[in-house]
């Protein structure tokens, strides 16, 4: 399990190490046609920000060179805002006083028709963490009913165990999105003050449990904004290398949103800049030239337009935060979403910048 090899310290002192980062060894860097993960830290360094356009110039051709000018899109489907964790960054935070909604089983196929008849073909499925209402019973129901419609179906919920992500599995769902939120131990506990959630070698131990039930991809990631960024990308690094190991059988991707409005008051303490943003997609893309990325829509339209030509490979379109938002069903949002344009309107973008939307790139036998 990746607890046995993670150690705070250690990334706090790569962290620290990055401002020795030299203006040469960013050049030298620069100057090759390969990067591995061993040259991550040079290229996310504060030193390394006043070469962007240089890392976004082989970016891009390195993008071109093993994805082509293909862009893969999907969509999120809430389930579910019933949460019985106390995280103070989350709207979905249970002592957020508002009436809880779950969809039920015709709510979940009015939703999927709803998407489907837009042309999706790729659904990411999330809940609230509730196990007792939500849990893997709920969640594998969810995925037998949409299996008709959709090719591929992903989760987002709450860490579960080896087993429970097999019969996942076994229901039709073939990728998982497990996000860290931060890999800072002491910030992780201030931040998630009540609930299962704040176990953080269960959460981290959890991302293990999916590659040994075979998910053909798992995405994972970092939530900006909630720790330095360059801390919580050597940490992402790190369990990204591990992972590729140890599931060599399993796809892995990478996502780092950032935080956006939501109900209650949090507010960042760890400003990610539209520039630190790139700076970190381009080093992933260079230094891990197979690994998907993906933008989400709480990035805003100007910006999404951008970094769709540094390396991003997957795209969210049209989305919904709120449990039966695509039928009109009121209920409280996760957060605020900024990218608010249609499919259609993301697909003319893309055919505009000489980019093919790709609705489907898998199908179960």
């Amino acid at each position: 399990m990746y607890s046995e090899h993670f150690s705070t310290e250690e990334t706090e002192k790569k962290f620290q190490d990055l401002k020795k980062i030299s203006e040469d060894s960013v050049i030298k860097c620069l100057q090759k046609n390969h990067w591995n993960a061993k040259d991550f830290d040079i290229l996310i360094s504060p030193t390394a920000q006043n070469h962007l356009e240089a890392m976004a110039q082989k970016a891009k051709k390195l993008t071109q060179k093993r994805f082509g000018k293909v862009m893969q899109l999907f969509i999120p489907m809430y389930l579910s805002n019933e949460c019985f964790n106390s995280c103070t960054y989350c709207g979905f935070s249970m002592e957020h006083n508002y009436t809880r909604t779950t969809l039920t089983k015709d709510e979940i196929l009015s939703e999927g028709r709803i998407l489907k008849e837009k042309g999706f073909q790729h659904i990411l499925l999330l809940t609230g963490e509730a196990p007792g209402t939500v849990g893997t019973p709920y969640i594998a129901e969810a995925i037998r009913l949409l299996t008709p419609l959709f090719p591929s179906i992903g989760i987002e919920v709450q860490p579960l165990s080896e087993k429970d992500y097999k019969h996942i599995i076994t229901m039709g769902a073939d990728n998982l999105t497990l996000y860290q939120e931060t890999y800072h131990t002491e910030t992780y506990k201030k931040i998630h003050k009540k609930g299962k959630k704040r176990n953080f070698n269960f959460r981290l131990n959890s991302v293990d449990a999916g590659g040994k039930a075979g998910f053909y991809r798992i995405t994972i990631g970092a939530l900006l904004g909630l720790y330095h960024w360059q801390y919580d990308a050597i940490a992402l690094r790190d369990h990204l290398v591990y992972l590729s190991k140890r599931y060599w059988q399993t796809k892995f991707g990478v996502s780092f949103p950032r935080i956006q409005k939501m109900g209650g008051d949090f507010t960042p303490e760890h400003h990610t800049s539209d520039k630190d943003f790139a700076q970190l997609i381009l080093a992933f893309r260079l230094c891990f030239p197979d690994t998907p990325i993906t933008l989400s829509t709480r990035e805003s339209s100007q910006l999404r337009d951008k970094l769709i030509h540094l390396g991003i490979t997957t795209m969210s379109a049209e989305s919904h935060t709120e449990p039966g938002g695509y039928s009109g069903k009121k209920s409280t949002q996760q957060f605020e979403i900024s990218d608010t344009r249609s499919i259609t309107e993301i697909k003319s973008l893309l055919t505009r910048e000489g980019f093919e939307p790709v609705m489907k790139d898998w199908d179960r036998l």
